[in-house]
């Protein structure tokens, strides 16, 4: 067992101070680029209420306009709507870098400040080795490290498959248009309808992928109108009944938030694509410390014991993650299943 001494307290609340600085810094530069983000967010999307405006112009009296107007109009028009697009996709990962800068200069505080108690009280900090309780041992950070590359895995395989191959999509059908405008003015038109569905519809797609990654209602509204609003989407989407009973208000740490909002995810998305149920329920309990999740479906089941074997010796499985999860975290889950008998999953978190 090492002990972290009041000179190392002095050092660790100095070292947080230079790192307070160093926020300050970026914190004002990202705000500048927040603000000048949101200046052209506003310009692009007069340009493409404009552009949208003289296309139905356009589109009112078509013959009326020369081939190569047309096809201007329409180059203008998918430009404006993607230069937008890109633009708000870049105005939210700033708020979103603005919002992570502003905790990580919250916990600092209270890093720096417990540091310097500590230190004026001539107190010694003792940190836990491996043989400490509490400690963080080798093997739970082989578990940590593991987990993040198996979530990067995970959202590269969707990046290929969806957004990616959806824009590749998308520039083949603009060639198309394109070789069509010369030959085939009509057969152009048709195409240039169905390349605006296709983007409108890789547009959802993608938002989709981005609440999915992060939503950004967690950090600014908070865990239960979050979800809500996914329970909400999940249904319209998998067409699989979906009821969510929530009690209490308990006040959470934003990394349970986190949790439970996986763990949901995970647990519907299981019951949609593979139990194929035709109803599931969603209860979250939080007026006491734990709280208890409970997500319970009507679906065709598993052999719970062979599967959660299997699922922990690929490591790869959601719910061999899911249980790595709150097991670090302090909490317990229990899975009661079998084949054709559905599935019911209950989660407890120290809600601290």
């Amino acid at each position: 067992m090492a002990g972290l001494s009041i000179p190392d307290l002095r050092e660790l609340a100095e070292q947080a101070q230079k790192e307070r600085a160093q926020l300050d810094a970026e914190t004002r530069e990202i705000d500048v680029l927040v603000k000048q983000t949101s200046n052209e967010v506003e310009k692009l999307q007069q340009r493409q209420a404009d552009a949208a405006s003289r296309l139905r112009q356009l589109e009112a009296n078509l013959d009326a306009y020369p081939r190569e107007e047309i096809k201007n109009m329409y180059a203008t028009a998918t430009d404006a709507q993607m230069r937008l697009f890109m633009m708000r996709n870049q105005l939210e990962q700033y708020q979103n870098k603005q919002r992570n800068l502003q905790r990580f200069r919250a916990q600092l505080d209270k890093v720096a400040l417990l540091a310097e108690q500590v230190s004026e009280a001539s107190a010694t900090v003792v940190i836990q080795g491996d043989g400490g309780r509490g400690g963080v041992d080798q093997q739970s950070i082989i578990q940590i490290i593991e987990a993040q590359e198996l979530e990067r895995q995970h959202l590269s395989r969707q990046m290929h498959d969806g957004p990616a191959q959806s824009l590749t999509n998308l520039i083949l059908q603009a060639e198309i248009v394109e070789r069509l405008f010369d030959t085939d003015a009509n057969r152009a038109r048709a195409e240039l309808d169905n390349l605006k569905n296709t983007a409108n519809t890789t547009f959802q797609r993608i938002r989709d992928f981005i609440f999915d990654l992060r939503p950004m209602m967690l950090d600014d509204l908070g865990l239960l109108p979050t979800l809500k609003r996914f329970t909400q989407n999940f249904e319209t989407k998998s067409h699989l009944p979906t009821h969510l009973t929530t009690t209490g208000e308990y006040t959470l740490s934003a990394y349970i938030e986190v949790t439970l909002f996986r763990a949901i995810q995970e647990l519907l998305n299981n019951a949609a694509r593979h139990a194929h149920a035709s109803r599931a329920h969603v209860t979250l309990d939080l007026q006491n410390d734990p709280v208890v999740l409970t997500v319970e479906d009507d679906g065709s089941g598993f052999d719970m014991e062979g599967a959660l074997t299997a699922a922990r010796q690929r490591g790869g499985s959601g719910l061999a993650t899911l249980e790595k999860r709150v097991q670090m975290l302090g909490g317990k889950i229990q899975i009661q299943s079998g084949t054709g008998r559905g599935t019911r999953v209950r989660i407890e978190l120290p809600a601290g």
